[in-house]
């Protein structure tokens, strides 16, 4: 047996297949290693004696193990990993039984919920095939994707408010990079997909940690600036879009990192391009179309088109995964409501990649968009003091689901309306106005 591990061979295969050899696998490792550090010291900023849950697909074995290493190193008390399968996923559908599909393991969610309660931080990594369920039955993918949904509401309501430090990086897999690159062979297209993440994600350079500081200051003061106008309502115009979005009361604009209500500064998703709030879930009015496609749990839904009438969704169409989309919004009241707007430049470093990732953690951060379903309580002021029903009584939505889809493109005009019904400009052909 080779004294080489799996996780160095697997960094050498990755390195070598841009055709450059083993003399790049250094380089490689070097990138690696910095998403790595930037994810545990910037993205959760990881507190001595912190227990660690990560998340991550198979293929993410050897990123997985570059954090867990930084972790120890920053102090973690214990880190523990769950791996998901997509070949088991995939086996569920063809092999069990009809029931199954109403069935989630929910000791397993009650236990990660359990873990966040005393004080574990929490960091995914995404990388699944982005069209892993598009061919399966829509009503078991549906039914599937209810079932998890009910089971991880404890967990997810301690993350949407930012009870803990959290954090999602991305891996290059091979599924998800054949999605992006579908005309090159599976090797260059991993390669290729590396070079991307570690572009957008600011790890091309050893100050990458300095990187990401300097751009959290920029996000959280455009935020800033936002929360001094107090606007009422955003206006969206655009291709297929005219939309008028009213703000929750007492809504506050985030960017960047935020302080956990454990008292620890993280920044939730890397990349972040956004500045973003809470609307509210009954003064939502008019037509929006989707600018880029989604990928929910492993269906791909393209050329969304819905129309808001007093806040709820009241006809929807698109091009492909249009039973998805119904399933989705039929969850729960909440699921055919607004719990989320962000505004993101066209100019962001992704939306310059000119790649479509097919992975929400990128492609919101290329363009404006919103999400359907459960709402930040942290983008409410003293959110994290109100309960359910003070929260509903501000505008914010509540829902199982929180499901973001792009909206924005360099053909988007934002305008902010203000309480008198004034309009300011915000952007212009998808660019801040300064």
């Amino acid at each position: 047996m080779s004294l080489m591990t799996i996780d160095e061979r697997s960094v050498n295969e990755i390195a070598s297949s841009n055709g450059a050899g083993l003399r790049d696998a250094g380089a490689f490792r070097e990138r690696l290693d910095r998403l790595a550090e930037v994810a545990v010291r910037v993205g959760l900023g990881l507190s001595r004696g912190q227990e660690l849950v990560m998340t991550a697909p198979l293929d993410a074995l050897p990123l997985a193990r570059r954090i867990t290493e930084h972790a120890y190193k920053a102090g973690a008390s214990l880190v523990t990993t769950l791996f998901t399968d997509e070949e088991a996923t995939l086996m569920r559908f063809h092999h069990a039984s009809d029931e199954s599909f109403d069935q989630a393991a929910e000791w397993l969610q009650n236990g990660i919920a359990a873990s966040y309660r005393s004080g574990a931080a929490r960091l995914g990594i995404t990388g699944t095939n982005p069209a892993l369920l598009a061919h399966e039955d829509p009503n078991r993918v549906a039914r599937a994707n209810l079932a998890l949904s009910k089971a991880s509401r404890p967990a997810l309501d301690l993350i949407t408010r930012h009870e803990i430090n959290w954090t999602i990086v991305a891996c290059a897999t091979p599924a998800w990079a054949r999605q992006v690159f579908p005309d090159d062979d599976e090797e260059t297209a991993v390669a290729r997909l590396w070079e991307a993440i570690f572009a957008v994600t600011r790890v091309g350079s050893p100050d990458a940690v300095q990187n990401w500081q300097t751009h959290d200051a920029q996000l959280q003061q455009r935020a800033r600036l936002l929360n001094e106008k107090r606007f009422s309502a955003l206006h969206f115009r655009g291709p297929g879009t005219d939309l008028r979005v009213g703000l929750a009361d007492d809504h506050l604009w985030l960017g960047g990192g935020t302080t956990a209500r454990n008292g620890i500064p993280c920044i939730p998703n890397m990349p972040t391009e956004e500045v973003f709030t809470t609307p509210h879930k009954d003064r939502v009015e008019g037509l929006v179309t989707s600018s880029k496609p989604l990928s929910y749990q492993g269906s791909l839904i393209e050329d969304i088109r819905v129309r808001f009438e007093g806040g709820r969704i009241v006809d929807m169409a698109a091009k492909t995964g249009e039973a998805i989309l119904r399933r989705m919004v039929e969850t729960d009241d909440g699921a055919r409501r607004l719990g989320e707007v962000a505004l993101v430049p066209h100019s962001s470093p992704i939306s310059k990649s000119g790649l479509l990732f097919w992975n929400t953690l990128f492609d919101e951060n290329a363009a404006s968009h919103m999400a359907l379903g459960q709402a930040y309580s942290t983008c409410i002021r003293d959110g994290d003091t109100l309960d359910a029903s003070q929260l509903g009584g501000k505008g914010a939505n509540s829902s199982l689901i929180h499901v973001d889809w792009m909206i924005g493109s360099g053909r988007m005009d934002v305008d902010g309306i203000s309480p008198d019904g004034g309009a300011e400009p915000l952007m212009r052909f998808g660019e801040w106005v300064e």
